[in-house]
């Protein structure tokens, strides 16, 4: 584990660096980044909206589960290779042309296992548009 910090910048290129192209294509924005937090923004695309108008809950759990990854990065000082084991996802409320904002706050760090609890809220809304849970594989 590296003493150094990541930026918001250094977040930004972990994004370019170290995903597919569909989850750079959805336009993930990192907006801070703490010991052992993200916040990340999706940014609203009609594209990731479902029939009905709402974002579609995929690009949401695929969102949260990057913003986490990279939670996990933060807390480490840096990129480590690490897999998704668990997540479990409970949407409250519909998301309609807003960016939603996901909290990632890592709340135990181990040396082969994190876990994290997430909330995805639409820009401007005090309420919850869902709650999830992650656990990761630390493999490096």
């Amino acid at each position: 584990m590296h003493d150094e910090r990541v930026t918001p910048e250094d977040a930004e290129a972990m994004l370019q660096d170290y995903f597919a192209p569909w989850i750079q294509q959805l336009g993930l924005l990192v907006e801070e980044v703490g010991e052992r937090h993200t916040v990340v923004r999706l940014p609203w695309s009609d594209d990731l909206a479902r029939e009905g108008g709402g974002l579609s809950g995929q690009a949401m759990m695929a969102a949260a589960d990057t913003a986490t990854a990279l939670a996990i990065a933060s807390a480490r000082g840096e990129f480590v290779p690490m897999t998704t084991v668990q997540q479990s996802t409970t949407f409250q409320r519909p998301v309609v042309g807003k960016d939603v904002l996901i909290d990632v706050r890592i709340t135990k760090l181990g040396r082969t296992l994190a876990f994290s609890e997430i909330t995805l809220t639409a820009e401007g809304s005090a309420e919850t548009a869902a709650r999830a849970t992650a656990v990761y594989a630390i493999l490096g």
